[in-house]
């Protein structure tokens, strides 16, 4: 196998799309985003992305192997064409995570993106109590700025502190050298669970940005159950008892 192989799946024809990414980090934030716009829209597997920096392991379902790689998904969001970009693994190393980001860049420039938009978790070290989870952003030209507060995206002179690692922050550093126009969104999140309240907000900040509407209804049940979870982890610190491994999902 080479470094890096890319499959052509389908090769769709798309108006304009637009390159959103949600690979696993911080809350998983990202991830939960991405997989829920490709499960509530029409969507397409278009390319699988396979790499030997990816973490040596196959998935296994109903008994049925496969390697680990990242997918595109060509997504028909109420009109506007979305390219998907999600999976289950980073890359192990800094130079994968460079070598990654460009194949995905390539992948992109073949469909005709001129946009992107980098979806993750800005972690705040605790627990948070209310639904209010803002976005935090970060652009490739200071010209987007505008668009993203309109949208209710926050931007702080100090965060997010230490930068913007992975993908998320590649997609930005490297896509600007190439002309693309790309923006993180980060949702607020304790950074200790998997946090779909996060991953709400995000998805209602690209929903005013992009124009399109998406039901949420699926978030809401997991935000819920990862309450419940919050709930009793309130309940263990107060009581300075440890918390078992089961409640705790980092994604890092």
């Amino acid at each position: 196998m080479d470094p890096i192989e890319i499959d052509r799946v389908a090769d769709p024809s798309l108006d304009d799309p637009v390159l959103v990414e949600g690979l696993p980090g911080v809350g998983h934030v990202g991830k939960l985003a991405a997989d829920h716009l490709t499960s509530e829209f029409d969507s397409a597997l278009v390319r699988r992305v396979y790499a030997d920096d990816f973490p040596p392991q196959v998935a296994v379902e109903d008994g049925v192997a496969s390697l680990a790689c990242a997918e595109f998904h060509a997504v028909d969001a109420d009109g506007v064409d979305l390219l998907v970009l999600t999976g289950d693994h980073q890359a192990g190393s800094t130079a994968g995570h460079y070598r990654l980001t460009d194949a995905f860049l390539d992948v992109a420039e073949s469909f005709g993106v001129g946009r992107a938009y980098a979806l993750g978790g800005l972690p705040t070290g605790e627990l948070m109590d209310d639904d209010d989870h803002a976005v935090v952003g970060a652009v490739t030209d200071a010209e987007m700025c505008d668009d993203l507060t309109a949208a209710g995206v926050e931007f702080r002179d100090s965060e997010p502190a230490g930068g913007i690692v992975g993908v998320s922050g590649l997609l930005l550093g490297l896509g600007s050298r190439r002309g693309l126009a790309a923006a993180c969104l980060m949702g607020e999140t304790s950074g200790y669970l998997v946090d779909p309240k996060s991953a709400r907000a995000v998805i209602t900040a690209l929903e005013d940005l992009l124009g399109f509407s998406v039901a949420l209804e699926d978030l809401e049940e997991r935000a819920e159950e990862m309450e419940e979870v919050a709930g009793r982890i309130r309940e263990m610190q107060e009581a300075n008892a440890p918390v078992p491994d089961d409640d705790l999902r980092y994604i890092g």
